[in-house]
């Protein structure tokens, strides 16, 4: 039995596996602190207290001594910031952090081939222009650091006490040469980093230490069990769709929303947005749109309209038509394809007779919209994808994916515990760095439990012209 362990942004997932099939999972919510306007923090510890509480409640289905070993998957960009003797000098600055606008300009004037080296221009909710950000604006907490890790990998570092990456997080800093895999020299000098405080870097399946004595003391887990590398959240979710050789895709409908091609070369395509990173398996690369609202806007209705995330896409389901407004769904700015970190959200074409159900379609569409545009950036890339996946929360929606292959002109595909997918690779990667499962084993495919065909692209292309319209418009208002 595997455990696959991860750290999203609302909420810690755990999934225990065997190498074919779910045997139990758990989850413990997470609370994001934005202490001023476009800033995004969460504590380290709040991870590690979820890991503990999550696998707590676990140890009521299944037993923990059976776990073989663990994979660790978690949000990308989060720059944890420890001081020598490794412990947290603030809270991490995660992923759909804005505040560092202009340490990026200053990134890429210093590093014109940035793009082209790590994959992706830069943007504020990457790693590297975060700690450039701190040494201009908290200098005491800059001369205190002394080790920067990615929000998964300090849960490892609490499991097994090492400082370890693998190649898939790594990619989401900037510092990462995405063609050799190594740490860039250069792009680590012009962000204000020292090479030694960045860890080593792995492959996903690689083990990387075992679980210590006081971590088994405080999570139930046995001693000495292997924990491997892991992946970023894009990467693991890659693995539990066996998204790992060329021609495969997929849709991620968490917190945020990626759209995601596996390959065997590096394709860097930064103008576009286009995020071109290592893969968390030797010798494999994707290109991946990733946007920063994916589902959340879902959850964000919801709570200004006192529904869940079913209600509203329930009430979703009850109407249609051209009367719908248009919702823009940037409430953090967005990143592919637009690179926009000072957009935000607004609705238009309110009327009297708007209703929350008209409101909550919108932002269904909205969503749909936002995928339309990322594929629309790959260009041909996509064009001989099959079809796509689909992972995350969202993808619980039949609403949603059908719009979604509507505006894309893809066939989407949903599988079996599609809503656990970064957990589930975590727990994949980990049954093969045990050598329960092999490379091989990890490009297959989940069977498909639904599948939603593209609809006539027309009934939704002039409200989808609208919606792009309507961002032109907004973007050149101060």
């Amino acid at each position: 039995m595997y455990l696959g362990i991860d750290i999203g942004t609302s909420a810690v997932k755990l999934v225990c596996a065997d190498t074919d099939r779910i045997l139990a999972s758990s989850s413990v919510g997470l609370q994001t602190s934005s202490p001023q306007p476009g800033w995004s923090e969460q504590h380290p510890e709040l991870w590690w207290q979820a890991t503990r509480d999550a696998l707590t409640h676990l140890a009521g289905q299944i037993a923990l001594s059976e776990v073989k070993a663990i994979g660790l998957s978690g949000q990308m960009h989060g720059a944890v910031l420890l001081d020598c003797d490794l412990h947290p000098i603030r809270s991490a600055i995660l992923w759909n952090d804005s505040r560092a606008v202009q340490e990026c300009e200053e990134l890429r004037a210093a590093q014109p081939e940035v793009g082209h080296i790590a994959g992706v221009l830069p943007l504020p909710g990457f790693t590297a222009p975060k700690i450039a950000w701190l040494k201009k604006n908290e200098p005491a907490n800059y001369a205190q650091l002394s080790h920067i890790l990615l929000p998964k990998d300090y849960v490892g570092l609490r499991l097994h006490g090492e400082l370890a990456t693998d190649a898939s997080d790594a990619a989401g800093t900037l510092w990462l040469d995405q063609a050799s895999r190594n740490w860039h020299a250069g792009i680590a000098e012009a962000s204000d980093v020292a090479r030694d405080w960045l860890p080593q870097i792995f492959d996903g399946h690689s083990v990387v230490g075992t679980v210590t004595a006081q971590a088994a003391a405080e999570t139930g887990l046995r001693p000495a069990v292997p924990v491997v590398a892991g992946g970023g959240d894009a990467a693991t979710g890659a693995v539990s769709l066996g998204a790992t050789e060329l021609g495969r895709g997929f849709i991620s409908l968490g917190t945020s929303g990626q759209l995601f091609v596996a390959d065997r070369a590096y394709k860097p395509n930064p103008e576009r947005y286009v995020h071109a990173f290592a893969h968390t398996l030797p010798d494999r690369w994707y290109q991946m749109a990733a946007m920063l609202n994916g589902a959340r806007p879902i959850s964000w209705i919801g709570g200004q309209l006192g529904l869940s995330a079913a209600e509203v896409v329930a009430l979703a389901e009850t109407v249609s038509g051209d009367r719908v407004p248009i919702f823009l769904p940037y409430l953090t700015g967005e990143r592919s394809p637009l690179g926009d970190p000072h957009i935000r959200a607004c609705f238009f074409g309110l009327e009297d007779a708007t209703t929350r159900a008209d409101i909550c379609r919108s932002v269904l569409e909205a969503i749909a919209f936002c995928f339309a545009d990322a594929a629309q950036s790959f260009g041909d890339t996509i064009n001989g994808l099959p079809e796509l996946a689909a992972i995350g929360g969202g993808s619980r929606s039949d609403l949603l994916l059908g719009m979604i292959a509507s505006v894309t002109g893809k066939p989407i595909v949903r599988s079996e515990d599609a809503d656990s997918g970064p957990a589930c690779g975590a727990a994949r990667l980990a049954a093969c760095g045990d050598g329960a499962l092999s490379m091989t084993d990890l490009a297959l495919r989940p069977p498909a439990v639904n599948i939603f065909e593209p609809s006539d692209p027309s009934a939704m292309s002039e409200r989808l012209l609208r919606f792009r319209r309507l961002y032109s418009a907004v973007k050149a208002v101060d």
